[in-house]
């Protein structure tokens, strides 16, 4: 498992794919957070907070994952290599772990350098480190948790089929439905008396939990039963196409 994990991760950062994906995401919340004015914007704003990073990241990861992911167990589907792969001495969950972990790494490669950001804001404050530490790392522990979630949807995603942009799309809309999807049908009138179970469902209710400092277990379990889901069912996707 380790050795395929390393291989993954080194696919990522011999290509221009991990570069693209960390300089992206750090162009498009940079450009937000510094340059362009207006309600996000961190000098503008006139408080010394990050909370304009942690609401532009989710839906930054939201195609930016999937764009990662997409080619996990797509490409080895197109290139016939899947066969070779799944007769390897290794169990086949180790095989969709070690891909999870791969993606995993790169998203969470992409967030360190956001330290920065923060590193700056704390400096910023008057006085000096007047910053809600609490809420920033929780909003930080969070990211990473829904992130990882976005990971474990976009390998599933891969799973069904060896087309990438049928996977890119797939990822996307899943994740879009576990981040904001349940949440919008708590608008609809026929479900209004379930709203707050649908809410549960979904990834922002749970990630706003987080990001006020608060870390329940409830939010954990959630996570970490939400990543085990798809895992197991990419798990069952390969077996049955096996």
């Amino acid at each position: 498992m380790k050795a395929l994990l390393i291989k993954e991760i080194s696919s990522f950062f011999n290509s221009i794919t991990g570069y693209l994906v960390i300089s992206v995401f750090l162009t498009i919340n940079g450009l937000f957070l510094w340059v362009i004015p207006g309600n996000m914007n961190v000098i503008f704003g006139g408080y010394s907070t990050l909370e304009s990073l942690f609401y532009m990241a989710p839906w930054v990861y939201l195609f930016l994952v999937p764009a990662i992911t997409m080619r996990l167990f797509s490409e080895e589907k197109k290139a016939g290599t899947i066969e070779l792969l799944l007769t390897r001495p290794i169990h086949l969950f180790e095989i969709v772990l070690a891909k999870y972990l791969a993606g995993l790494v790169l998203v969470t490669l992409s967030l360190l350098p956001t330290l920065v950001y923060f590193y700056t804001v704390y400096q910023m404050g008057n006085p000096i480190g007047n910053i809600d530490m609490g809420a920033t790392w929780g909003s930080y522990l969070g990211l990473v948790l829904l992130a990882a979630v976005y990971v474990a949807i976009g390998v599933f995603s891969s799973s069904l089929t060896s087309n990438q942009i049928v996977a890119f799309i797939t990822g996307t809309l899943l994740c879009f439905l576990f981040y904001y999807g349940f949440e919008s049908l708590t608008l609809l009138p026929s479900i209004s008396e379930s709203s707050s179970f649908f809410t549960l469902l979904g990834i922002d209710a749970h990630y706003n939990s987080m990001s006020r400092g608060v870390i329940d277990s409830r939010d954990l379990v959630y996570f970490f039963s939400v990543i085990a889901l798809f895992l197991f069912s990419t798990k069952m996707v390969i077996e049955i196409k096996r």
